[in-house]
């Protein structure tokens, strides 16, 4: 059973499931659309917006439910409770296995007819198009497809430390101490347990391809979770903790990403909706900012893809968000959105064109990765595992991080136990 499907009781969940099916009364907003979501710093922000532009130019009302929090922890609770008490959003932020966790509590809706109508099928890679599934049936709409394993870069602080874009881990931990030694902060991080999960899951790759990836963080193998290349991963995860700063405890991802924009940090590990703030910030990629795989996973791509869940409506809001899901796939918003938030398109069918050095590298990488199979889901961002699964990981992770005394052996032992109790 799923894991917050575990915390609804019987009579909590037909009250759930009654109040959805009361829905299908119209009320005074029936053709307006509400959508949780977290897209809330500044390029999130820009790229959301885009979407309640087309929304109101085809003569439907957006009712904005924005809920700060990078990795969606804050969002996912809200929601559950907006769940639990019957009053469901029209659209919410929902991907990978919560997707399917949500389907098997039938609160959402099909969007069948609107995919069949457009294409989806053919317009979606099938990598990205079975996320979008449950039960057969098409209840959410990607937005956008994100690379997390990247590596982001000030060139002006390289420069000033003289070296170059690191491309293996050893030249990753060679160049950070040069930084430092130039005055600089070598890599920007914060200290939030989604963010170290990020952070773990690239070095991982990177220490350990992607079948151990795979092994490992999705398939839960005991051996690989508590074995010598786990144990080599969390030992080269800790060593990172030697290249950031004293003060990264709390710290959101964008102003992480905002000391490598100003110069005071050289590097950041961190998905491509940092290039949202660079390009907020009015920088070009290549010149600006430097941006690369992160060093050692370049044959591979771990991705997080965006996407908009439906919850059963009925009437006016539902020819509402019958046309949020078909204004999401459509050219102009995924342009539009992309463009903004740093990540591409869904579709690859797409100009690519009016995109920047990065995203055009990532898309290619997408489609070069997903033929010799070097696509992997992210953990770390919810693609991989339950969520109960993925929040067990997180606190060994986090806690082994920022323990001065746990040994690798007993971070890896934990990990077992914790994927184990999960289970």
């Amino acid at each position: 059973m799923p894991s917050f499907a575990r915390s609804f009781n019987k009579t909590t969940l037909a009250l759930a499931t009654a109040a959805a099916a009361s829905l299908a009364l119209p009320s005074a907003n029936a053709a307006e659309v509400e959508v949780l979501h977290w897209w809330t710093s500044g390029g999130e922000a820009r790229a959301a917006n885009v979407l309640k532009e087309l929304m109101e130019a085809e003569g439907y009302g957006w009712e904005d439910f924005a809920v700060a929090g990078g990795g969606g922890e804050t969002a996912m609770t809200v929601l559950k409770s907006r769940a639990m008490s019957g009053n469901p959003p029209s659209a919410a932020q929902i991907k990978g296995p919560e997707i399917q966790e949500w389907g098997e509590l039938g609160l959402l809706g099909e969007l069948d007819e609107v995919a069949e109508a457009e294409g989806w099928d053919e317009l979606l890679p099938p990598t990205v198009a079975e996320v979008m599934r449950h039960d057969g049936s098409y209840v959410a709409v990607p937005v956008n497809v994100h690379r997390v394993n990247w590596l982001w870069a000030n060139p002006e602080v390289l420069e000033a430390a003289g070296v170059e874009m690191p491309t293996t881990l050893d030249e990753l931990f060679s160049a950070g101490e040069a930084i430092r030694e130039a005055g600089y902060i070598p890599l920007a991080h914060g200290g939030q347990a989604w963010q170290d999960a990020t952070v773990f899951e690239t070095v991982l790759l990177a220490t350990g391809g992607t079948e151990f990836y795979q092994q490992a963080l999705v398939e839960l193998d005991e051996e690989a979770l508590g074995g010598e290349q786990m144990v080599e991963a969390l030992e080269t995860f800790k060593r990172l903790r030697e290249l950031m700063d004293d003060d990264m405890s709390g710290r959101d991802w964008n102003i992480a990403t905002s000391m490598v924009i100003e110069g005071t940090a050289g590097m950041q590990l961190m998905g491509d909706w940092a290039k949202g703030e660079f390009t907020a910030a009015g920088l070009t990629a290549g010149e600006d900012y430097l941006c690369a795989a992160a060093p050692g996973t370049q044959d591979a791509f771990t991705f997080n893809i965006d996407s908009l869940a439906m919850f059963r409506v009925e009437g006016e809001e539902r020819e509402a968000q019958q046309a949020l899901a078909r204004l999401v796939l459509e050219p102009t918003f995924q342009e539009a959105f992309n463009l903004a938030k740093g990540s591409i398109p869904a579709r690859p069918d797409l100009d690519m064109g009016e995109f920047d050095s990065c995203a055009q590298q990532s898309m290619q990488d997408f489609q070069r990765t997903a033929e010799e199979d070097g696509l992997v889901p992210s953990m770390a961002h919810g693609m991989a595992v339950r969520a109960d699964v993925q929040g067990a990981i997180f606190d060994v992770v986090t806690n082994y991080f920022n323990s001065r005394d746990m040994a690798a052996e007993e971070a890896a032992r934990r990990m077992v136990n914790a994927a184990q109790a999960a289970l």
